[in-house]
């Protein structure tokens, strides 16, 4: 233990990196905030006997670069090969679903229909769904901004890609909009620090998370945060 929690958190305190864009994930404020993500941090670093400061953010691109930067001794992240270069991850703890939303008299109705030319679909820049969408889409055009639903409005885009909690709330305040109910992608969230890390860091953080998910930790979390309909990821 002695030996992970010097590597882990080398300045005597874990410096944990937080995505408050993801509301699954995390709530609140940057002075108070909340959700599994926070309550994950705060396990662990009772765990380690450390104290914990919670570094917040807007956006998991700015999450991120906390992490690949050393601002960050450990983050919360969809696993995505751009993101595995350089971070570690464990395996996940949630499993959140990619959802489009289109205008109401759109005559796109499934996931397949949406990548075809001359189809633009806003995303959150540097987001899980930007980063899979960018890489997969053969046809349809990525336009990024703060948030996908902001710049499918701002710019009367054809889709707007989101998380779907988030984007079923927007369809819900905008009668104008309808969802495509199917998802196009299974994000996974997961723990992840520096590669820089030992192996014993890793697996311990690895070993860390199964036992959150196991003894019920991550779904008692979920439900405590109003995030009940989130699924608690399969053991790894």
């Amino acid at each position: 233990m002695t030996n992970v929690r010097a590597d882990l958190a080398p300045t005597g305190v874990l410096r944990a990196s937080i995505n408050l864009g993801n509301p699954v994930l995390a709530q609140g404020t940057p002075d108070e905030p909340g959700g599994v993500t926070v309550d994950i941090a705060r396990e662990l670093a009772r765990r380690l006997d450390v104290p914990l400061e919670l570094v917040c953010f807007d956006a998991a691109r700015k999450s991120f670069e906390a992490m690949t930067t050393g601002q960050a001794d450990l983050c919360f992240l969809a696993i995505d090969p751009a993101r595995a270069d350089e971070v570690a991850f464990t395996a996940p703890y949630v499993v959140i679903e990619g959802v489009f939303a289109v205008p109401a008299e759109s005559q796109l109705r499934t996931v397949e229909d949406v990548d075809q030319p001359g189809v633009r679909i806003g995303v959150k820049q540097g987001s899980a769904y930007d980063l899979y969408l960018t890489r997969t889409l053969q046809q349809a055009t990525v336009v990024r901004g703060e948030e996908g639903t902001a710049v499918f409005e701002a710019e009367k885009l054809e889709v707007a890609a989101g998380i779907r909690q988030p984007i079923t709330a927007f369809v819900a305040e905008h009668p104008e909009t309808r969802l495509i109910d199917e998802r196009f992608m299974q994000i996974q969230q997961a723990v992840g620090t520096t590669k820089a890390r030992q192996p014993e860091t890793v697996a311990y953080l690895q070993s860390f998370v199964e036992d959150l998910k196991s003894t019920g930790f991550i779904a008692a979390s979920l439900q405590a945060a109003g995030q009940g309909d989130a699924q608690v990821a399969p053991p790894a």
